[in-house]
């Protein structure tokens, strides 16, 4: 397929810019594939929808605020991601900047919190750089932003913003840090609606993908088959996996809670969708016509056009499908993307 086939026009305005007050308050479409019916409900209506004996899978993976915004030497704003602490004390990170960065150039960072050095830039754009401040993960864990993605507006009097972004760019299940980017799929939900999943007799097991630089890169290749993912770490205990294995051996659904639960559920599955533990990188790219194996319902957010996300749910649901209740969302005025909407596709 190609590129071109996965995109769509999406009005600004439907771009979420901000969290609900209430996670569990956001809207559900539920999308049935066997006859493309479409439901609008709110998503603590999850729940009705999930039966006893299955098993919903969710990503611990929690966002580390590695954010930062500082001047360069010549009083130039900057603006940065960090995407990984490497074992020679150097750092992998990414910037927006007016003007060319060079190697060697100094950057003061987080209101003079850091200071820090350019040391080389890759074919891909992303610098090798070396703090001064021995405590840097310290500090970026005090004073890092959340990694927003570059759709969600921020300045830099945003302080009010910044504190709710740190809470509210998280998933209230987050325990293992790792990750630059939110699985925004489970955002939506509370502990309490977890408790209410479980109550009903639906399994909570969980598992991790750390999300990782690929999500901000975009498919550049007009034949989607060409891509290749950017490795992420994930992992899936044994102990996982045998709970996933019985629900499916007694007749459960795997539901699946966002994209990156996805990928780590068909990477571990043999082809007959019996699941291994296993830990490593993942570069499953999963795009039409592929065969799930692992995956029975998808619980997912509303995606960026000609996005490998966007091509995964297209997969699982068939883009025909997944188009038209898109434009039922535009229409319906729902919000996109990260701080936006889910999907439930049964």
């Amino acid at each position: 397929m190609k590129l071109s086939d996965f995109d769509y026009h999406l009005p600004q305005e439907r771009i979420a810019q901000r969290p609900l007050e209430h996670r569990e308050e956001s809207r559900l479409l539920v999308l049935r594939r066997k006859d493309g019916r479409m439901e609008h409900r709110r998503f603590t209506n999850v729940v009705e929808y999930l039966h006893a004996g299955d098993v919903l899978v969710i990503n611990d993976t929690r966002v580390l605020p590695w954010k930062v915004t500082g001047r360069r030497a010549t009083g130039g704003a900057i603006e940065g991601l960090l995407i990984e602490a490497r074992p020679d004390g150097t750092w992998l990170a990414m910037f927006k900047s007016h003007g060319k960065l060079v190697p060697r150039e100094r950057l003061r960072l987080l209101d003079r919190r850091l200071t820090a050095h350019l040391v080389s830039r890759d074919d891909e754009g992303i610098w090798t750089i070396r703090f001064d401040e021995p405590d840097a993960p310290r500090i970026l864990a005090e004073c890092g932003l959340a990694p927003l993605p570059p759709y969600i507006k921020r300045t830099a009097r945003d302080d009010e913003l910044a504190g709710l972004d740190r809470r509210r760019y998280q998933t209230v299940f987050a325990s293992r840090p790792g990750a630059i980017a939110a699985p925004t799929a489970g955002l939506h939900f509370t502990t309490e609606l977890l408790d209410r999943v479980r109550a009903g007799g639906t399994k909570v097991v969980t598992l991790t993908l750390h999300v990782g630089v690929g999500t901000f890169h975009p498919v550049k290749v007009e034949r989607i088959e060409e891509h290749r993912m950017h490795p992420e770490w994930y992992e899936l205990t044994g102990e996982a996996a045998s709970v996933i294995n019985e629900c499916r051996r007694s007749g459960g659904r795997v539901v699946a809670v966002g994209t990156t639960s996805v990928r780590v559920l068909e990477t571990c599955a043999d082809e007959h969708g019996t699941l291994a533990g296993s830990s490593g990188t993942t570069d499953l790219f999963i795009y039409p016509p592929y065969r799930f194996r692992a995956v029975d319902v998808l619980i997912t957010n509303f995606h960026l056009p000609e996005s490998t996300l966007l091509m995964l749910v297209c997969a699982f649901a068939g883009r025909e499908q997944i188009f038209h209740a898109y434009e039922e969302a535009k229409r319906a005025g729902y919000r996109f993307f990260s701080y936006g909407d889910a999907m439930l596709i049964l």
